[in-house]
């Protein structure tokens, strides 16, 4: 099958395309199989159209298995290329009633395009996509955004156009040698820094985006220089007598940084700040702040006993941004704010998602005990390698375990962390004092799988009562709770009775009543007018929904530090509070269509249908929901704030019924003869399905 010499290396010849060439930009890595005397190009081997990667990563070359390849390569020989006319043509046209095959580097030389997504699809020169663009305003030569030389600003193969920036043009080559660079991660548009739109296009456009990250960022050692910490003293008055330099972590004396440049720093007491957790913002950010649109705080007087200046204030107040106050009207004015700082949440979980590794952990789940499953697997899991999931069931004698879908299962566990003993509420929940679950560390692994599931893709929890969110994000001790955060009905009975006490007599009575109860709770207080039923009743208040849950806070708090999600809440309070606080908006039919991606050639008639089907949801005409459908081929019933990985897609096959296969995101959809056909069977096959599993959760919570 080969005619390559062991130990020549530099001139082995691909099997496929029978070119010794080794040029990891237009054919892919050059890789050989010492054993079975096999040298492939990566990209020859990822577009032939007749093999399937079958097996893990490492096994045969990148996952394909040698006998496939074996086949593959058979099947070629006896293809004629329609270019060079020499048979090996493993790569054929996929547009219908086409017939013509070719190599990998003779499709390259005819301008073929090969698109590396999805099903790996290739287009000959007749028949392969083009861009979509106005009409050339442009009279004169336009530089390429990347190697700056003049082109001709006309969409042709060897000329590529930003979908986002009209007036951003590339060579080819340019783009492809800068994704092979930048990776999935760093690839984007040089004009507006857009990924999603820009690289969608590009992949059909044919271009290469690696699933690796940037080559820069593989150096050791590349960024050692930033890992230099600012540890000065920089206010006009630094009142440490050991000097700007000292700095002893845990005192008054420590060093904070500025929280939006980390070039300027302090002493904790140098600008009375009472704790290393309050911000605080140098004399340069604090004016960028001020002149972008953030209302002012009210500056502290300053003390008596230190004679400072203004301008020392300036520097040695806290921060006017996040100030720790108690949530009252300026927290609500700060959640509605925007400024240059707002991040926007899925950019935030996928730079947290850059710490997880390609190293796989299996988590084996049992759905009929799923709690118990998650408490087992998340004990010993290392919350920075990949998750897969694999359902089981314990009362099969065999053990037979199938792959599940990651996402559907951080789906049931976030909703059955939301309903679990743990919490406490009806819609806004705040944490309950379960002892049971403190004594099993229950509150600490809870923290650990919501800050788990948020940065590996799993739903927003949404549940979190905005009390709860401001303890963590502010400070139990700055933080007022309100009557709705009690969900004791007879403790809500004491505070309604105490504040509506019409005279001191009446107020006398209800304490006499509880006198017990106020007495345990530490709030037995002698009241001498009715004002001071404000106050007690405060007190209860305080005690019941933040006092008395203080040690599973704490724990709580803990959890939510895995992967530095906690840290991320309380730089971005005004991004993360829709995600804790808030259920997701309701799905639209232009949301769920540009969601899915296509990974086969649509059948006009069945795109047609499917479009119409999310019309019809959509006003109503069906008993089908947006959400279903979204759960049917995902097992979400929402967006995942990080978003899907993979991308959802959508293929047309001819089948009576819709297929979902919620590993891979992907929705197969019927090609019927009549819309009505088709409505009938997605209905039938979708309801059905959430149906039994929803008889199957309920079924999973009894237990």
């Amino acid at each position: 099958m080969n005619d390559n010499k062991p130990g020549d290396a530099q001139n082995l010849a691909c099997v496929f395309c029978r070119k010794t060439d080794d040029c990891p930009y237009k054919y892919g890595e050059k890789k050989t199989n010492e054993k079975w005397n096999l040298t492939v190009h990566y990209y020859c081997l990822l577009m032939s159209s007749g093999i399937w990667q079958r097996g893990k990563e490492e096994e045969g070359l990148y996952g394909f298995l040698i006998e496939d390849i074996k086949k593959e390569v058979h099947r070629a020989s006896k293809l004629k290329c329609s270019i060079c006319k020499k048979n090996g043509a493993s790569i054929g046209c996929v547009a219908p009633r086409c017939k013509r095959s070719y190599h990998l580097p003779c499709g390259l030389e005819r301008e073929c395009i090969f698109q590396f997504t999805g099903n790996f699809a290739s287009f000959c020169w007749n028949h392969r996509p083009v861009q979509i663009t106005t009409t050339n305003n442009y009279r004169d030569s336009l530089p390429c955004t990347i190697c700056l030389e003049y082109i001709e600003p006309v969409p042709t193969y060897s000329v590529l156009q930003s979908p986002c920036c009209k007036n951003a043009w590339f060579h080819r080559d340019c783009l492809q040698v800068q994704a092979i660079n930048a990776g999935i991660f760093f690839f984007r548009c040089t004009i507006c820094n857009n990924s999603e739109i820009f690289q969608k296009e590009m992949l059909k456009m044919g271009i290469h985006i690696p699933e690796k990250d940037a080559s820069w960022e593989l150096e050791e050692n590349a960024y050692q220089d930033l890992l230099q910490h600012h540890e000065r003293c920089d206010v006009r008055r630094c009142r440490c007598k050991e000097g700007r330099e000292y700095n002893e972590p845990d005192s008054k004396w420590e060093i904070k940084r500025c929280q939006c440049c980390g070039s300027s720093g302090t002493h904790l007491a140098c600008s009375s700040l009472r704790s290393w957790e309050q911000n605080w913002e140098c004399l340069e950010c604090r004016s960028i702040i001020y002149n972008s649109g953030f209302q002012k705080a009210k500056k502290h007087a300053a003390p008596k006993s230190n004679k400072v200046s203004i301008t020392d204030c300036l520097l040695e107040e806290s921060s006017p941004k996040l100030q720790k106050l108690s949530p009252g009207p300026q927290h609500k004015d700060l959640l509605r704010q925007g400024s240059k700082f707002r991040r926007d949440i899925s950019t935030i979980l996928i730079e947290l998602g850059f710490q997880i590794k390609k190293k796989t952990e299996r988590l084996y789940v049992n759905k009929a005990n799923i709690w118990n499953s998650a408490i087992d697997e998340f004990k010993n899991f290392n919350p920075s390698y990949t998750i897969e999931v694999s359902y089981v069931n314990e009362n099969d004698d065999f053990g037979k375990e199938c792959l599940g879908s990651k996402q559907e299962f951080l789906s049931l566990l976030m909703h059955h962390l939301a309903n679990s003993s743990l919490f406490e509420g009806s819609l806004s929940k705040n944490l309950s004092l379960n002892s049971q679950a403190l004594e099993e560390n229950l509150y600490y692994e809870a923290g650990k799988m919501l800050a788990i599931s948020l940065v590996h893709g799993g739903p927003s929890p949404g549940f979190f009562s905005k009390t709860l969110f401001n303890c963590l994000v502010y400070g139990p001790e700055n933080t007022e709770p309100v009557l709705e955060d009690v969900s004791d009905f007879d403790v809500a009975q004491i505070i309604i009775r105490i504040n509506t006490a019409a005279d001191i007599t009446d107020l006398n009575s209800v304490i006499n009543e509880c006198y017990n109860y106020l007495d345990v709770i530490g709030c037995l207080r002698h009241v001498t007018t009715l004002n001071d039923k404000y106050m007690l009743a405060k007190d209860v208040l305080v005690y019941q929904v933040i006092k008395r849950v203080q040690i599973p806070f704490e724990s709580f708090k803990q959890g939510l530090k895995t992967l530095g999600v906690l840290e991320k809440i309380q730089t971005y309070p005004e991004v993360f509070y829709d995600v804790l606080c808030h259920k997701p908006e309701s799905l639209s039919a232009k949301v769920l269509s540009d969601l899915f991606e296509m990974h086969t050639l649509p059948d006009v008639q069945a795109s047609g249908y499917w479009k119409n089907y999310l019309q019809n949801i959509e006003e109503g005409k069906s008993a089908t929901t947006m959400e279903d459908i979204l759960i049917f081929a995902t097992g979400c019933n929402s967006i995942p704030p990080a978003g899907f990985n993979p991308t959802p897609s959508i293929e047309y096959l001819h089948t009576d019924f819709p297929v979902g296969n919620k590993c891979n995101n992907c929705l197969v959809l019927p090609i019927t003869k009549t819309y009505k056909e088709f409505e009938e069977n997605m209905d039938l096959t979708i309801r059905n399905n959430i149906k039994v599993e929803k008889e199957e959760y309920s079924h999973y919570i009894e237990h």
